[in-house]
C-alpha cells in the first residue's frame, strides 16, 4: 500500500537508517488517530495537501516540528477510512476494487512519513525524537489495523483463490501474490486472541526500536573523543585538525578539539593518530559508546527487542525470528543464509591472519628502531599500522590520494559521469529548490531523450544530529499508477571541512558515493505501475545488489581518470600513483570481509534465538559466545558493528538480514563480470541492465529476474576473485 512505502536503505559502507513503517497493515487504530485534526492544526500544515513544487517535492522551508503529529495522525485516519471503504465494499471482490484500491490508499501518510523519516535520520532534534517514540506504537497499531482486518483479508483471499481465472498481467499477478503473502506473514490467519498478542508485540517492538535509535544518536554524540591539547592529534592533517576544532566550536567547547564517532567500530582517524594511548581511547569510545550504564545504554533495549521478536515469530508459526523474516527473501531460510556465510569464513580469516602478521612485523620493526619493547597488535593499531604496511608494500598512503578526490568533482565527474555513460542520463543543479540543511545539494535528473526523470538531493556531511553511516531513500516514490516521478536523496557522514577548505575524500568515501547513487538509480529507473513493487521495494538480499554493482564503476579506468584530478591544479592523478592505488586494490580485504562476516553472523545469532530461550541477561557474553560458536571470534578484527550500536538490525529493517550485504556482493560481482565479458562500460550494456534489472523493482521473482538477465543463476566465483578470497595471500 502506498501509505507504507517509507523505507530507508542502509548499506555495507553505510548505516541504513531509522525508517519507515513497513508495507501494509491491520487492528484497531488508537482513539487519538480516529478524530479529525482541528482546523487550527491543519492551517498552513504542508502535509495536508500535495506539494505544488516540481515533482511534488516537499517545501522544506514550510515544515515545522509542530506539523508532524497532526499530519501523521490525520494520515492514519484517512488511510483507515480508505481501507474501511475497501473492506466494506458490498460489490464482489475484484483485483481492481481490492488490490489496486489498496495501492492508492495512504497518500497523505506516505507524504508525511517520508519527510519525517528524512529529518529523524538526517537532521533530528529532541522534539522529533520525542514524536518518534510517541507515534511509533500508534503507527505499529495502524499497520496491524490493516494486516489483521478480517474483512479486508477475506477479499484479498477470495481474489487470490481466483487468480488462475483472472488472466492478470505479470506485474498484477506478482502484486497479488506479494500482498497475500504479506498479510499471511503478518498474522492475517491467526485467531482473534493471537492477533491481540501480535498487536501487543508489534507495539512494544516499535517503541523499543525507536527508543534504541534515539539512544544511539545520543550515545554516539557523547562518545566523541574530546582533547584539550592539539598535540594529541599528531598525525592528523591540518584539514582534519581544523574539522576537529570546528566540531568543538559547534558544541561550545572553547580550546578543545572533537573527533566525532562514525557508526562503525573502526574510526577513520585511527589510521593517522600517532599517539597509541589516544588511539586506544578513541577505539574504546567507539566500542563502548552505548555501554556506559546511563540513559543511553542500549543493552537492555536490544535484549528486550530480541526476546519479543522471538515471541512474535513463535506466534506466527516459525521456529525463530530469522525463519519468519527470511521467508520472502531470496535466501528463503536462515540455514541457506548461514551456509552461504560459512563458505566465506575460512578464506576471510586466513587472509586477515596474513594481514595481521604484516602489521605485527611493522610494529616489531618500529619498536626496535625506537629501542622500545614491542607490543601485541590490537584493534586500535590495525588501521595505523595498516597505513604503514600499505606505504611499505605499495608506496601509498591515504593523504597522497585525497587531493584527487574533491567531493563535488567526484560527484559530477565521477558518479554522474558514470551514470551518463552507462544510461545516457544528465544532471542540472537546482538552487531554487528548498532543502532541509544548507549543505544539501539538489539536482534535476534528465533521461537520455531530455525528458525530466526526477530530483536528486545529496546530504554528505557529518552532523551531531545526524545518524551515522550512509543511506538512500525517497521523498516521492516512483510509480505510474499515481503518476509519481522519483524524488530521491542520498545521505552520508563525510567530515565537513573548515570554512574555505575543500572536502577531500578517501577512496572508501568515493566508493560510498557510488554505492548510494546505485540505490538512487534503482529508484530513478523504476518503470512499474504499482508503488509496492517499485524501485527499491525489494527483498533485503536484493536491494543492495544495484548499489554494490555501482561501486565497481568508481575504479573503472575510464571513470576514474575522469574524476581523479588534483583539486588545485586540475591535473590528473599521476600514472604512477594510479598504479599504486590499483596494486593496493586487495589491501585489507581479509579484514573487511571478516568484520562483515562477524556482524552478519552476530545478527543471525540474535535472530535465531528460539522463543523458549530466556531473555539475554549479558549482552557482551552473548556476543562473544555467538562469535565463538560461528568460528569467527578474531581478537584483532572486531565486528563492523557490535550488538549495542548495530543500528541496521535494531532500527533499520535489517534484522536477520545483514547477510544481505554479502549475498548482494555475490550478485554484484557476478554481474560486473558479465559486463567485463561483454565490453564493459557501454550504453548498450547499461541500457540492457536498466531494462532487465534496475527498472523492474519487485515485479518478478528476483531469482528468475537475475537468471533472465545473466543467463544463469549467480555463483560465488567472481566474488571470491574480486574480494581476494581465492587464497589467504594478500
Amino acid at each position: 500500500m502506498q501509505g507504507f512505502q517509507t523505507k530507508i536503505l542502509a548499506c555495507a559502507c553505510c548505516a541504513l537508517l531509522a525508517g519507515g513503517v513497513g508495507v501494509n497493515a491491520s487492528a484497531a487504530v488508537p482513539a487519538a488517530t480516529t478524530t479529525r485534526a482541528p482546523a487550527a492544526k491543519t492551517a498552513g500544515n504542508p502535509f495536508f495537501q500535495p506539494s505544488t513544487l516540481p515533482f511534488g517535492t516537499m517545501d522544506f522551508g514550510k515544515v515545522k516540528d509542530a506539523d508532524y503529529v497532526p499530519a501523521i495522525e490525520e494520515g492514519m485516519r484517512r488511510q483507515m477510512r480508505e481501507i474501511d471503504a475497501i473492506a466494506d465494499n458490498p460489490a464482489p471482490p475484484t483485483f481492481d476494487n481490492t488490490i489496486v484500491a489498496m495501492e492508492k490508499t495512504g497518500q497523505m501518510l506516505t507524504r508525511v512519513m517520508n519527510v519525517f523519516s528524512l529529518y529523524t535520520g538526517a537532521d533530528t532534534n529532541p522534539g522529533l525524537q520525542k514524536i518518534s517514540e510517541q507515534e511509533a506504537p500508534k503507527l505499529a497499531a495502524h499497520q496491524d489495523a490493516i494486516y489483521l482486518n478480517a474483512k479486508l483479508f477475506d477479499r484479498i483471499r477470495r481474489v487470490y483463490d481466483e487468480r488462475a481465472k483472472l488472466k492478470l498481467d505479470p506485474e498484477s499477478e506478482r502484486l497479488l501474490e506479494v500482498d497475500y503473502q504479506e498479510f499471511v506473514l503478518n498474522g492475517a490467519k491467526l485467531s482473534k486472541a493471537d492477533q491481540a498478542k501480535l498487536k501487543h508485540y508489534n507495539e512494544q517492538i516499535s517503541t523499543l526500536t525507536t527508543r534504541f535509535g534515539n539512544k544511539l544518536i545520543a550515545a554516539t554524540k557523547a562518545g566523541a573523543l574530546v582533547v584539550g591539547d592539539k598535540a594529541d592529534l599528531a598525525g592528523l592533517s591540518p584539514s582534519q585538525v581544523d574539522a576537529a576544532a570546528q566540531n568543538a566550536r559547534a558544541r561550545g567547547l572553547k580550546g578543545k578539539w572533537v573527533v566525532a564517532l562514525q557508526n562503525t567500530t573502526q574510526q577513520p582517524d585511527l589510521a593517522f593518530l600517532k599517539d597509541r594511548a589516544i588511539r586506544h581511547q578513541l577505539y574504546e569510545n567507539s566500542i563502548d559508546r552505548a555501554e556506559k550504564g546511563g540513559a543511553d545504554d542500549t543493552r537492555s533495549t536490544i535484549a528486550e527487542i530480541a526476546y519479543l521478536r522471538a515471541q512474535k515469530a513463535r506466534l506466527l508459526g516459525f521456529d525463530d525470528y530469522a525463519a519468519w523474516k527470511i521467508k520472502d527473501q531470496m535466501a528463503k531460510t536462515p540455514r541457506a543464509a548461514i551456509d552461504f556465510l560459512d563458505q566465506l569464513v575460512p578464506a576471510a580469516k586466513a587472509r586477515a591472519a596474513v594481514e595481521a602478521a604484516e602489521r605485527q612485523q611493522m610494529i616489531d620493526k618500529d619498536q626496535k628502531a625506537l629501542g622500545q619493547p614491542s607490543f601485541k597488535l590490537e584493534p586500535w593499531d590495525w588501521e595505523f599500522y595498516g597505513q604503514q604496511v600499505q606505504k611499505a608494500k605499495y608506496d601509498l598512503d591515504d593523504s597522497e590520494v585525497r587531493p584527487y578526490f574533491e567531493l563535488h568533482n567526484v560527484l559530477v565527474n565521477g558518479v554522474f559521469y558514470a551514470a551518463h555513460e552507462l544510461y545516457g542520463i544528465s544532471f542540472k543543479q537546482r538552487k531554487d529548490i528548498p532543502v532541509w540543511n544548507p549543505d544539501v545539494l539538489v539536482y534535476e535528473v534528465y533521461d537520455a531523450n531530455g525528458k525530466p526523470l526526477g530530483l536528486f538531493y545529496a546530504d554528505y556531511f557529518k552532523r551531531d544530529n545526524k545518524a551515522g553511516g550512509a543511506w538512500m531513500s525517497d521523498i516521492v516514490h516512483p510509480n505510474t499508477l499515481l503518476h509519481q516521478a522519483p524524488v530521491i536523496y542520498n545521505v552520508a557522514n563525510f567530515t565537513k571541512p573548515a570554512p574555505g577548505q575543500p572536502a577531500l575524500l578517501s577512496m572508501d568515501d568515493v566508493v560510498t558515493m557510488f554505492h548510494e547513487f546505485g540505490h538512487a538509480l534503482n529508484g530513478f529507473f523504476a518503470d512499474t505501475k504499482y508503488p509496492s513493487l517499485s524501485g527499491t521495494d525489494t527483498a533485503r538480499d536484493w536491494v543492495e545488489f544495484p548499489s554494490q554493482f555501482n561501486e565497481h564503476w568508481a575504479t573503472y579506468p575510464q571513470v576514474f581518470d575522469h574524476y581523479a584530478v588534483d583539486y588545485k591544479t586540475g591535473k590528473p592523478m599521476p600514472k604512477a600513483l594510479v598504479a599504486k592505488l590499483r596494486n593496493s586494490r586487495m589491501f585489507n580485504k581479509g579484514y573487511d570481509m571478516t568484520e562483515l562476516l562477524e556482524a552478519a553472523l552476530l545478527d543471525m545469532s540474535w535472530h535465531t534465538l528460539p522463543a523458549s530461550a530466556p531473555k539475554v541477561a549479558n549482552v557482551d557474553a552473548f556476543e562473544t559466545k555467538a562469535l565463538e560458536d560461528n568460528h569467527i571470534l578474531v581478537p584483532y578484527v572486531p565486528p563492523r558493528y557490535r550488538s549495542t550500536y548495530f543500528l541496521h538490525i535494531w532500527g533499520n529493517g535489517y534484522a536477520a538480514g545483514y547477510y544481505a550485504y554479502l549475498w548482494t556482493e555475490m550478485l554484484a560481482d557476478d554481474a560486473y563480470a558479465w559486463f567485463g565479458e561483454h565490453g564493459g562500460l557501454t550504453r548498450a550494456n547499461g541500457d540492457r541492465f536498466r531494462k532487465m534489472i534496475l527498472s523492474r523493482g519487485n515485479t518478478v521473482d528476483l531469482a528468475d529476474l537475475y537468471k533472465a538477465w545473466r543467463g544463469r543463476a549467480p555463483n560465488i566465483d567472481a566474488m571470491k576473485k574480486d574480494r581476494g578470497l581465492e587464497s589467504g595471500k594478500p
